[in-house]
């Protein structure tokens, strides 16, 4: 097999591959933006007519409230989990980058239960 058609090929499908995504990223933001419109109305005529949904002959609609929790302060979060012992108040997630920099200046620390997987990988760049 020949690199050089290899790269040709597999640059021009990437491109191909971005142009489709990109456009179906603003498709699918029209829709969004419809959507939003269509819960917009339908918050409202929950909130002017008293009720938490109901049902039409196309379907249902519910209204509900939803939380979400973050934080601007890591360090005071990190405090304030270990003063309370509530380290479920993190998800269950590995920083790849930051385990990686751990393990590099750490390499005998590797936790039980840790799994590990590295493979090559191909990276293609196209030419200036």
């Amino acid at each position: 097999m020949d690199a050089n058609k290899l790269v040709q090929v597999y640059i021009k499908i990437r491109d191909a591959k971005a142009e489709k995504t990109k456009e179906m990223e603003a498709e699918i933001a029209t829709l969004d933006t419809q959507l939003e419109a269509i819960e917009t109305a339908l918050l409202e005529l929950c909130k002017t007519t008293g009720q938490d949904g109901g049902k039409t002959q196309f379907g249902s609609f519910r209204r509900s409230v939803k939380t979400r929790y973050w934080t601007s302060d890591w360090d005071s979060m990190y405090r304030f989990i270990k003063e309370h012992d509530a380290p479920e108040l993190l998800e269950r997630r590995v920083s790849q980058t930051t385990f990686k920099e751990f393990l590099q200046a750490n390499p005998d620390k590797l936790p039980e239960g840790m799994n590990v997987d590295s493979r090559y990988a191909i990276t293609i760049t196209r030419a200036r």
